[in-house]
């Protein structure tokens, strides 16, 4: 796409001599108009932006050096070349004051001038380019902000409500927007499966890294504002924002809008599934909540899918859940509430309540008269799929364990074949996380020392991980379970509870106490204090409990307040 030029001189030959003897094609340049003054130079550029403008410096009305002033004034993002017959070092200084980027004198050199537009031009292009590439690396790095945020809402590590001082500013992301939500796990009876699972770890989450980067390439393609967040080993949460009103063939009060709706929301998962076959030779089932999701709504709905696509009776590409009849699958729903005890009694190093868990799936199972044994074994296999997962995350699965229970649930395995080995890998989990705890407790202690330390300044979670030798999502959940709170949750309060004390102790301004807290901006240093407080901080300081040691705090200056 070429570029646009605007001409200013009073003189018409001059304008006219631009437009015929100055190759603007091959400059990558069109002309966009032409004008006698800078007044009519502004009024063109208001409606019709340029990326160039050649003006003279002498015109009546508004001379040339007003026009480039009343440019910056207005950030109108063009690059000046001026033009003038008088060679007077003030005009030039005046020139350079306001980013003009040359100084031709006349009578013009053609020559001369095109070659200053072409280095003007080239000087842009790369100046864009640049521009570009830092929006990108700024647009991923909000993106790897929020898909941080939406993980911990989806796994329900932190509070989405309205109470929750974190969001300042944020509320109305609890009701809006609104999300499609699509979980993406792998086949485990595919064939391809069987290379996959052989691959070292380190290969395998580079493999994982590769489908986050193949989904966001075809949401992108497909122009879907859209984020993309690994969940577990081989299990991927796609959130479209928007998406089906309605649920295909939920009852919906429009029955052509919810069949159009379901096959739009069909469509995605279809895109989805198929670029991963093409691009990383692996088949992927895809389960999608029945209804868009709100944030505080996401949890219930990521597990409501997750549930239904590993009890799920039949083996569909695609699938809808979460709007079941409470009575439907009460077998499956009792297994996996008692799994994610089970699992939660393992992690914690609780050996009599993983025994507990233990026996009441084999009562479950043995009260289950009337339900054929095809679909026992189904149940079984997902909890020894769920388990190993979990036991992997939690990093307590050894390498050869993990390969018993898949031949266990490769060959024509029995119900009790198979539940003693989820019984075994449960129970030796547990202990193995009873000594790991010890070590995650000193880990923590270590971390939290780290983060105090650091509070000052730009702290991700990324790199408290990487001080103790943790993943990111291992991190959290340890520090979470450490804590009692996320690790933003605890640097913000810690950050909140620093910044009372020195509004208390010190006479320092707002925008001092905010940097030594490490906001850098203090607009939004004053949002999340007055969502921690009820107070903004001048008015935290002036009242009783600043009061103690500075009597009479001076009224801060109206841009500190």
């Amino acid at each position: 796409m070429n570029g646009k030029v605007l001409l200013v001189d009073d003189e018409p030959p001059i304008t006219r001599n631009l437009e015929k003897v100055i190759p603007w094609s091959m400059l990558g340049l069109e002309i966009a108009g032409t004008a006698k003054n800078g007044v009519e130079a502004l009024e063109l550029l208001t409606a019709n932006p340029a990326d160039l403008v050649l003006c003279d410096i002498r015109m009546p009305v508004m001379d040339g050096l007003e026009l480039v002033r009343q440019i910056r004034e207005r950030g109108l993002p063009c690059d000046v070349i001026m033009l003038s017959g008088y060679q007077d070092f003030a005009y030039t200084r005046s020139a350079i004051q306001y980013g003009v980027k040359d100084y031709i004198l006349k009578p013009i050199p053609y020559d001369e001038l095109t070659g200053v537009i072409a280095r003007v031009m080239a000087e842009r292009r790369k100046r864009m380019q640049r521009e570009q590439e830092e929006q990108r690396k700024l647009e991923r790095i909000i993106d790897l902000a929020n898909e941080k945020l939406l993980y911990d809402v989806l796994m329900d590590y932190t509070d989405s409500t309205p109470d929750n001082w974190l969001l300042a500013g944020q509320e109305q992301l609890l009701g809006e927007p609104k999300y499609t939500l699509i979980v993406l796990d792998i086949d485990v009876c595919s064939e391809d499966v069987r290379d996959w699972r052989d691959w070292p770890d380190k290969e395998r989450k580079r493999w994982n890294f590769a489908v986050c980067s193949i989904l966001r390439d075809a949401l992108r393609r497909g122009e879907l504002p859209h984020s993309v967040i690994q969940m577990r080993d081989g299990e991927w949460c796609v959130l479209v924002l928007g998406g089906a009103d309605d649920p295909p063939g939920r009852g919906g009060a429009d029955a052509e809008r919810d069949q159009l709706c379901g096959k739009r929301v069909i469509g995605w998962a279809e895109l989805l599934l198929k670029s991963v076959r093409q691009h990383a030779k692996l088949g992927l089932h895809a389960g999608v909540y029945y209804k868009i999701a709100a944030m505080n709504e996401l949890s219930a709905a990521y597990a409501a899918v997750r549930r239904g696509m590993q009890l799920a009776a039949d083996d569909a590409a695609i699938a809808f859940y979460g709007g079941e009849q409470p009575a439907a699958c009460e077998l499956g729903r009792t297994l996996w509430e008692i799994a994610e005890r089970l699992i939660a009694a393992m992690k914690r190093g609780d050996a009599a309540g993983v025994d507990a868990e233990q026996r009441r799936i084999a009562e479950r199972l043995q009260g289950a008269g009337g339900v054929p044994e095809g679909r026992l074994k189904a149940w079984l296999h997902f909890l020894a799929l769920h388990l190993m997962r979990e036991l992997k995350e939690a990093g307590l699965l050894l390498r050869e364990q993990e390969e018993a229970l898949w031949r266990k649930m490769d060959r024509r395995f029995g119900v009790k074949d198979l539940l003693a080995a989820i019984r075994q890998a449960s129970s030796e989990g547990a202990a193995r996380s009873t000594d790991k705890r010890k070590h995650s407790e000193l880990l923590m202690a270590q971390a939290k020392h780290y983060i105090d330390r650091h509070l000052f300044r730009d702290l991700s979670v990324e790199e408290a991980a990487t001080h103790v030798g943790l993943s990111t999502s291992h991190f959290s959940l340890l520090f979470k379970g450490a804590y009692g709170e996320t690790f933003i949750e605890y640097v913000t309060r810690q950050r909140m509870e620093t910044a009372k004390a020195l509004l208390q102790d010190t006479p320092k301004t707002v925008a001092q106490i905010a940097k030594e807290v490490g906001y850098s901006e203090r607009r939004y240093f004053t949002k999340v204090f007055m969502k921690y407080t009820g107070q903004n901080p001048t008015e935290f300081r002036i009242a009783p409990q600043g009061a103690a040691t500075y009597a009479q705090v001076e009224e801060e200056p109206e841009e500190e307040r």
